[in-house]
């Protein structure tokens, strides 16, 4: 005897009738609208779970006329920032019913842009989300071209613009609450190895070392101060640099962990006390940096967070789109925090 009793697949309406609502309001809650009362939304979301409903995602977009498909356009992921900026792009995207479509760029050439968003477009993608650090004039397409893309886009990294999302740790505050950190040390001779000059988290970061110092009445000198690359490799040679044109140097506000790492190896090596002689501070408060010896001293940007937040703020521009109504364009910013360890400490 064949059975044919199967059971019956749960639909919209049938969570609908069950939680005493329209259909209309089941589909807000299930696409995490935000005018949807939390009483209602915590009855719905009740049903939900008792009768197993689970949305057709084909069904939703055609409905809907919207793909739930994110592009995503990265560059080097063997830098710790975009790959964790990454996480949270798809922690949230998956939270809120999305699918990520990745395209990462090999170099900085604007005469591939076009191409890349062509390509993103061609698959029906519903917004972009351009999580390309800003270096030099690698944005400088962006004011002239966004007018033509026919869906939001949201900037990750990027100097604020009139007109246009983006969001972004503040780097420029984050360098601050580093030196003003080691002058409450007592700290007086701070220098600072900074990112690659040109990126503008980078440059915003050695801002913050510069103007702090000038508020504090203190000098900070071209031979004060040393590019850096990211790389660790790089750091301790910059190090090295900045101890011949800086003698007397008792602190140094380092423009990333990984390049402050090298630092505490070779003031180690050359016998220098980390932090009774020179005090160490870092920049990304990376999850080995509390097991650095001695423990580093770092901001802490959470870039998980931008990246959740960039894709929150991305899905709210499509339902505005989606509505009718419009999508207003808002730069934020997200602080920073200082995490104290023993690299620094007051003389």
């Amino acid at each position: 005897m064949i059975l044919s009793d199967r059971r019956k697949r749960i639909t919209i309406k049938d969570v609908a009738q069950a939680a005493g609502v329209s259909t209309q309001t089941v589909s807000r809650v299930m696409n995490k609208f935000s005018y949807v009362s939390g009483e209602t939304r915590q009855r719905v979301e009740e049903v939900v779970a008792q009768l197993g409903y689970h949305p057709s995602t084909l069904a939703r977009s055609l409905s809907q006329q919207r793909s739930y498909t994110l592009g995503i356009v990265t560059f080097d992921l063997k830098y710790i920032g975009p790959s964790r900026t990454l996480n949270g792009i798809a922690d949230k995207a998956d939270e809120l019913g999305y699918m990520l479509l990745m395209k990462e760029l090999d170099n900085f050439d604007t005469n591939k842009i076009d191409d890349v968003i062509d390509s993103l477009l061609a698959r029906q993608v519903d917004g972009i989300l351009w999580a390309v650090p800003e270096i030099g004039d690698n944005h400088a397409w962006v004011e002239e071209r966004m007018e033509k893309i026919p869906v939001p886009v949201l900037f990750i990294a990027m100097q604020p613009r009139s007109g246009i999302s983006s969001v972004a740790t503040d780097n420029f505050q984050g360098g601050v609450m580093a030196v003003q950190h080691l002058l409450d040390c007592g700290r007086k001779k701070i220098g600072h190895i900074s990112g690659p000059l040109g990126w503008w988290e980078a440059d915003e970061r050695k801002r913050g070392w510069l103007e702090t110092l000038n508020a504090a009445g203190l000098e900070a000198l071209d031979q004060h101060c040393v590019e850096g690359n990211w790389s660790s490799i790089r750091g301790e040679q910059a190090f090295i640099q900045l101890l011949e044109s800086y003698p007397g140097l008792d602190a140094v506000f380092v423009a990333n962990d990984q390049m402050a790492l090298s630092v505490l190896r070779e003031a180690f090596r050359r016998g220098i006390n980390v932090p009774e002689q020179l005090a160490v501070v870092g920049f990304d408060n990376i999850p080995e940096s509390a097991y650095f010896y001695p423990s580093l001293t770092t901001i802490s940007q959470d870039l998980p967070l931008i990246g959740g937040q960039a894709v929150q703020n991305m899905v709210e521009m499509i339902q505005a789109r989606q509505g009718d109504q419009p999508a207003i364009a808002q730069s934020i910013f997200i602080q920073p925090t200082l995490v104290v360890r023993e690299s620094s400490k007051r003389v």
